[in-house]
């Protein structure tokens, strides 16, 4: 019997995998973007799949989409999983703590991972891997970049003293957090945040801060029998914390142009050569699914190099931003058009759906044979209660 792929979205993936319990629950802020955010997956689900989403509506809006775009996934809420046969659930990321919860809700146990298996992925997604990865990636004299997993008070102190300005990392946390900035003192503040940081996680990653001209991603997939293969470059923005905000819907081509204004183009081509092999030879066996590379284009001013592709910042063993950017632009975005993916968080009563409709008027929505040419489309509903967003904006390239 062919399985159904069932698709869900748990942006709280990475702070369960840090915390390891199966009891572990997330913040209020991540289950309440998670629930409005639930019908996200549809965006980039395989045809004749389907999400876990409530039907609140959820259904109403995947009816409204589906009358002016191909979404051929179907809305299967939690208590449907019991009565289904069959179903291979493919979450944002796999933990315990997910895994229990679905094993609760009545799912085949033959279609979940072993604990085992989680506990390897918690090694594979902690951060000394990048660390471990970097050096193999300096290629020549077009990369940089330099990362050390400390686990004693002293190296933490001296490398905080040696730096002007220097980022310190929790091993395992959420995309953007667990991030310490410091500016060349080691304070109390973070003498003691290392100290509970390394007697959780083993350590503390540190790493020299960069004149950053550009934040990129290099997404992969990895079959699970020991290869990994290149889908597609991510162009992105960040806050001023480290923190996702959205990615340019662009096809490949264009941001390796982009790319290439600072640095060659065949610094990325032996780039991702190099990536696929140091992957699967990391990866390849022991995981399968999505996982997203992120890079940088630093900028080193009075140097014969100026502009340097930093080839690992992070190293996301799951789904991610950037491929859901890049299935939307395949799949739904005109050739002759290109925007932008975006997750916003609007914590006013009532700001979201302004925005929404605001959006609406400015950008109105162009399809023409089944693709966007212009306009500004949400992605998920909007309602007086939602406080987050994911949407694009399109617009003709001139």
């Amino acid at each position: 019997m062919t399985k159904r792929r069932l698709y869900l979205f748990n942006p709280e993936h990475d702070l369960a995998l840090a915390n390891g319990n199966v009891n572990y629950m997330a913040p209020a802020s991540a289950r309440q973007m998670a629930e409005e955010l639930a019908l996200l997956p549809a965006w980039y689900a395989r045809p004749r799949s389907a999400v876990l989403a409530p039907s609140a509506y959820n259904l109403v809006f995947l009816r409204e989409m589906q009358q002016c775009l191909s979404l051929p996934v179907d809305l299967m809420t939690e208590s449907e999983i019991a009565s289904e046969e069959g179903l291979q659930p493919m979450p944002w990321g796999w933990n315990p703590a997910l895994r229990r919860k679905l094993q609760l809700l009545g799912m085949s146990e033959t279609e979940l991972p072993a604990l085992s298996r989680l506990e390897e992925l918690r090694c594979l997604s902690h951060r000394s891997q990048a660390v471990e990865l970097l050096p193999r990636l300096q290629l020549d004299e077009f990369f940089c970049g330099e990362s050390f997993y400390l686990t004693e008070p002293e190296e933490w102190k001296r490398f905080v003293e040696n730096h002007a300005s220097c980022l310190l990392k929790a091993p395992l946390s959420g995309s953007g957090k667990g991030l310490n900035w410091c500016k060349g003192v080691f304070t109390d503040f973070i003498s003691g945040w290392c100290r509970r940081v390394a007697e959780w996680q083993g350590g503390v990653v540190a790493e020299p801060v960069y004149n950053k001209v550009m934040d990129f991603a290099m997404e992969f997939f990895s079959d699970g029998e020991g290869r990994v293969s290149f889908v597609g470059y991510s162009l992105f923005s960040t806050n001023g914390s480290g923190a996702y905000e959205a990615n340019l819907l662009l096809p490949d081509e264009e941001i390796g142009r982009r790319l290439s204004v600072y640095v060659p183009e065949e610094a990325f081509s032996r780039l991702k050569q190099k990536l696929e092999e140091e992957l699967s030879a990391r990866f390849g066996s022991a995981y399968s699914g999505y996982l997203g590379v992120d890079m940088m284009i630093c900028r080193f001013a009075s140097e014969e190099v100026e502009y340097r592709i930093h080839p690992c910042v992070e190293i996301n063993l799951r789904m991610n931003m950037g491929v859901v950017a890049h299935s939307i632009y395949k799949r739904y975005v005109s050739p002759g058009s290109a925007g932008c993916f975006s997750v916003t968080y609007h914590p006013s009563h009532g700001e979201a759906l302004q925005m929404h409709e605001q959006m609406k008027a400015d950008f109105p929505l162009q399809v023409e044979n089944g693709r966007i040419v212009a306009g500004y489309m949400p992605l998920v509903p909007v309602t007086s209660r939602s406080i987050y967003r994911a949407w694009i904006c399109i617009h003709p390239v001139s």
